[in-house]
């Protein structure tokens, strides 16, 4: 079964139902290519300034729970010390 020539004139399904004028499409597309050189560079900036604050905030983020880390670790090992030494007290007295 050949699918192109199933309609009777060659063309497919698609080709049936597009009612376009492909001649315009191709050259409104090529306008709009032509003329956002500025728009461009302008949503280019926009998306920068967002990825350094991104960057910033994400930095900070870190930063905050490597402190945050790091102070939980000291009260574990604060209390484990703790907890030893009472525990020598014990039992040497």
């Amino acid at each position: 079964m050949e699918g192109n020539k199933s309609y009777g004139n060659g063309s497919s399904w698609a080709d049936q139902w597009d009612y376009s004028d492909r001649a315009a499409a191709t050259s409104t597309a090529n306008e709009k290519k032509r003329s956002s050189g500025g728009a461009t560079a302008k949503y280019k900036q926009k998306v920068g300034d967002g990825l350094e604050k991104t960057k910033s905030v994400a930095s900070t983020g870190m930063k905050k729970v490597k402190q945050g880390t790091s102070s939980g670790l000291q009260w574990i090992k604060d209390k484990y010390h703790k907890t030893k030494e009472l525990s020598l007290r014990v039992l040497y007295v």
